[in-house]
């Protein structure tokens, strides 16, 4: 029984304090919160749980094996390393760091003392996301052109983060997954309409090797809830609707006979040159993204195995978000 103390109980914490009790293989032991409120809550629904508002208490617990941390971005770093030096593993929310620079020591921290460091990139725990990675990487779409994302809703609207670090890092980190790349260049825009030099508005362009490209739109000031991934290939095309959850895949036999451009001088027959077929829609097990990622962590710490989103993976996405916000200054 792997024990597990939450750091962070607002928003998200309560999902990870959830899942993690109803796993077999683990429970939370500790919840740690600065409002007495959030800490409230917790106890009303586990009332076996300890509380506590210092997340130096729950390091010093030697019962506790691991800890989550579910904290605003700029606090990852220190509360992190206090818990990497007193030998917990750790799974920490996405962004993983707020810079490069503390990324990179805490991984040097938790190589140095053999701990599991995990970030939590959701994303690469669903469904659907792995089966369009299979199909991407079986090559059943063809060469892959371009992506194209959209995240968009009308909030949550965060105060300590902007769209790009709590939208749009979902997309670049499919990206990486799906691409098995890092990108070579970077461009984007971004405009705060809700408060002063927090961009709750972005656009940014991701070139990849052979010419691939990623457009990604994230915006959390908008009418409709809007979570979709459009892969662009020579022989097929895939679309992954995270909101749609009864056809979260579709695969479209579209693709266009480059061989037929200008054979013909009539518009008429660019009709010749698209070949339109089936439309598939993979049949999908449904499961918690979230429990998914939760057992994968268990499974680390208990096997000693490297997690799919290890700490080297987070390092990647922080430096493409600070490319990223580089590139917005310069606007």
């Amino acid at each position: 029984m792997i024990q597990i103390g939450v750091i962070g109980c607002g928003y998200w914490g309560p999902n990870y304090v959830r899942v993690f009790n109803e796993l077999s293989e683990s429970r939370v032991k500790w919840c740690c919160d600065l409002d007495k409120k959030n800490l409230e809550n917790i106890k009303k629904l586990y009332p076996e749980i300890k509380v506590t508002r210092d997340y130096k208490e729950v390091a010093k617990d030697s019962e506790v094996d691991a800890a989550v941390i579910v904290t605003p971005v700029k606090t990852h770093y220190q509360v992190a390393k206090h818990f990497l030096k007193e030998g917990k593993h750790l799974l920490v929310e996405k962004p993983f760091t707020n810079e490069v620079l503390q990324a990179k020591e805490l991984i040097k921290i938790a190589k140095a003392k053999h701990l599991v460091l995990m970030v939590g990139h959701v994303y690469l725990y669903n469904a659907g996301i792995r089966m369009l990675e299979e199909i991407i990487r079986k090559k059943e779409l063809g060469k892959i052109y371009y992506l194209k994302a959209e995240r968009i809703g009308l909030g949550p609207i965060r105060k300590q983060a902007s769209a790009l670090w709590d939208l749009a890092i979902h997309d670049i980190y499919i990206a990486l997954y799906l691409l098995k790349k890092s990108p070579l260049k970077v461009s984007a825009e971004g405009n705060s309409f809700l408060q002063k030099g927090i961009e709750d508005s972005v656009n940014l362009n991701l070139k990849f090797h052979k010419n691939i490209f990623c457009t990604i739109y994230a915006n959390w000031f908008a009418p409709e809830k809007v979570r979709k991934l459009t892969v662009v290939g020579s022989r097929s095309m895939a679309v992954f609707d995270d909101v749609n959850k009864q056809e979260m895949l579709k695969i479209y036999e579209r693709k266009i006979n480059k061989k037929l451009f200008n054979s013909t001088p009539e518009y008429s027959d660019h009709q010749n040159i698209v070949t339109i077929g089936d439309v598939y829609i993979p049949n999908i097990k449904q499961s918690e993204p979230l429990k998914n990622q939760a057992k994968h962590f268990l499974e680390c710490i208990s096997e000693n195995k490297e997690p799919l989103t290890d700490a080297q993976d987070g390092l990647n996405v922080v430096k493409i978000l600070e490319a990223v916000e580089t590139s917005i200054k310069k606007q």
